[in-house]
């Protein structure tokens, strides 16, 4: 995906941490900040898991990539933030 603007903290093309090895993955998938936020209070609500935006992108990004390559498929993804700097924001409200 292309780089662009979005509200979700911690990712994004102008974030790019020491520990990520650029070589171990094939794409990027873009989400909108609003799918983000849609599937952060999904996971909440469905699964009672308090995760934050950057984690719902992630789910959105796995959803994408599962929907693509189709029934009997297998994929993973890492929830690496908490919902709880989120409680006062009015996102899970």
């Amino acid at each position: 995906g292309e780089p662009g603007a979005h509200d979700i903290v911690g990712i994004g093309h102008g974030f790019i941490p020491a520990t990520l090895d650029m070589n171990i993955y094939d794409e990027i998938i873009k989400v909108s900040t609003e799918e983000a936020r849609r599937l952060t209070r999904e996971l909440a609500k469905r699964e009672g898991l308090l995760v934050g935006i950057s984690s719902g992108a992630a789910c959105a990004g796995a959803l994408i990539l599962a929907e693509r390559l189709g029934k009997g498929k297998q994929v993973v993804t890492m929830f690496c933030d908490t919902g709880e700097r989120y409680l006062s924001t009015g996102l899970f409200g």
